[in-house]
């Protein structure tokens, strides 16, 4: 049952209800919210008489697009000008139970984790390795919750040291994963060249792998080489909303959780799109603790509003179709301008320096190209140290450098380039 105090509480009811009859309930939670973010949260009062609305004025999700989206960088500006949250938290700090730090910097207080406890029991007697960050990203957190309310015993095994998760995997029958899927492709791969036969030798029966673009190669070579179950196929996640959609068992595109509403809108006027056009996508939670109404989440997709053969009615995203800001998606991390440029300033002789993302065997790799003033004393010893400072800073590595002649890197060239194509 859902706590007495939520005044939001999950609804299953609403995945399979006739689209009017669920908008007529999504608006009457809308209401609610508009009114009691506008009473809690000073910064969206205040962004609401910026745009001259009072609440009463959003009776419908078509009334939304009165209300200007609100980007990162509004957010990364507000908190800067009224610490720590930019007038965006609702409750108490004292009834915050984590606070977690995005690209920005950014600081996310964590909601609360609902958990289907219809699951509970259903994964007594296996180990999970949740391969999640917990003390970088929510996401490990979060499946840690899911994973233990269902029975499961959790390995909390982080990123890298992949041959060491490779021996942990097999010492301990390891039955699940949680990750994305490069990195299992990964332990895969480097398991293979140890001399494992990885179908016979290993007890992996299935993965749950998301997070990142391009997915959907590598969960198919999952499970028709390895015999491993992908179940729900993609999900999309981000640090500041949470879950915002999951692919159900026809993976035909991710519906949309009943927890938010999700608008497709034109990212020049923040006004919808018409359905089945591709644009970003905005999200609007319901939630009591960090209120972020209408949210640009910088992502492209589209919305598909037919019923799917599953039996869920909700509205579905057909696949992540890219970024409209600066901010780019690498091995599942957000990687922005202000991060690159927080790290080359401690290096003064880096006169320029471009960040170029690729995908190769379905891993993003990421080249940093840099021209130089001078020659460091120690190369090696300065390498390692751009490495360590880049990995703290943006939280992922980069695969190489290279080394540019002088006026290679126009002045005006962007910070970050993405030339993957899926």
């Amino acid at each position: 049952m859902p706590d007495k105090e939520e005044m939001f509480p999950h609804d299953n009811s609403l995945e399979k209800l006739p689209a009017p009859e669920r908008e007529r309930k999504l608006n009457e939670k809308l209401k609610q919210l508009i009114e009691y973010s506008y009473e809690k949260a000073p910064g969206f009062k205040a962004r609401m008489e910026a745009a001259g609305i009072g609440p009463t004025e959003i009776k419908s999700m078509a009334d939304l697009p009165k209300i200007p989206v609100l980007r990162k960088d509004d957010l990364i500006q507000l908190q800067k000008e009224n610490p720590p949250f930019g007038g965006y938290l609702a409750v108490p700090l004292s009834e915050v139970e984590r606070i977690y730090q995005s690209p920005g910097p950014l600081f996310d207080p964590q909601r609360k984790i609902r958990t289907n406890l219809d699951t509970a029991g259903t994964g007594k007697g296996q180990i999970v390795m949740n391969t999640w960050s917990y003390h970088i990203t929510p996401a490990g957190m979060i499946m840690d919750r899911v994973l233990r309310g269902m029975g499961f015993t959790v390995f909390p095994a982080g990123t890298g040291n992949t041959e060491l998760q490779v021996q942990i995997m097999h010492d301990l029958k390891v039955s699940g994963f949680v990750g994305t899927p490069s990195f299992l492709a990964a332990i895969i791969k480097k398991a293979e060249e140890l001399g494992y036969d990885f179908k016979r030798d290993f007890s992996l029966k299935f993965a749950m792998v998301f997070g990142e673009m391009g997915g959907d190669a590598l969960r198919k070579m999952f499970t028709e080489k390895y015999g491993i179950a992908c179940p729900g196929g993609d999900t999309y996640v981000t640090a500041d909303i949470g879950v915002i959609a999951t692919s159900c068992s026809q993976n035909a595109g991710m519906h949309v959780n009943t927890d938010l509403i999700v608008e497709i809108v034109d990212p020049a006027t923040g006004k919808a799109v018409p359905a089945g056009e591709v644009g970003e996508i905005v999200v609007t939670p319901f939630d009591e603790v960090y209120p972020l109404i209408r949210f640009g989440t910088g992502d492209l997709s589209s919305l598909v509003v037919e019923p799917c053969q599953c039996g869920r009615t909700t509205p579905r995203l057909p696949k992540i179709m890219g970024r409209t800001g600066n901010a780019v998606r690498v091995r599942a991390m957000f990687v922005h301008p202000r991060q690159t440029d927080e790290v080359m300033a401690k290096y003064p002789e880096i006169s320029a320096y471009q960040l170029i993302v690729t995908r190769s065997e379905n891993r993003d790799e990421m080249l940093l190209q840099v021209e130089l003033t001078g020659e460091p004393k120690d190369r090696e010893a300065w390498l390692e140290s751009l490495k360590k400072d880049f990995q703290g800073i943006c939280k992922v590595r980069f695969d190489n450098i290279e080394y540019m002649k002088a006026g290679a890197i126009a002045n005006d060239a962007r910070k970050i380039v993405d030339k993957r194509v899926y």
